[in-house]
């Protein structure tokens, strides 16, 4: 049997685009995607602390610390840029698994870049 787990987030990163004339998506900056442990095209989930929406799309590589948050496609119309949201991804284990597994939390600063020694 497998569960899913939390696997990492980068918690309270600020929306800086929404292209709703995008396919679809999410773009991140590539040193976020890093540091969270996620790869391009893998499925997450989208909390916004603004208007509690909570929605699922995938990832794409942005630009190597420009702290890029964009929202692409329908995604668009569930933020407004300056908009705070949390990029949370799980993974399925074993409950084995699980029981020793640690996930990564990201905690960028407000330009949406890594912070020395945190995160």
């Amino acid at each position: 049997m497998f569960i899913e787990v939390f696997k990492s987030k980068i918690h309270r990163v600020k929306v800086t685009q929404a292209d709703l004339n995008y396919i679809g998506s999410i773009t991140i900056d590539e040193d976020l995607m890093d540091a969270a442990n996620l790869i391009e095209g893998e499925k997450v989930q989208i909390v916004n602390n603004n208007n509690g929406e909570r929605f699922e799309t995938y990832t794409i590589r942005g630009e190597r610390g420009s702290g890029v948050i964009c929202l692409n496609g329908a995604a668009a119309r569930r933020v407004q840029v300056g908009d705070i949201v949390i990029i949370i991804a799980y993974a399925y284990m074993t409950p084995e698994e699980a029981r020793t597994f640690r996930g990564v939390a990201v905690f960028p600063d407000e330009n949406n870049r890594l912070v020395k020694g945190g995160g």
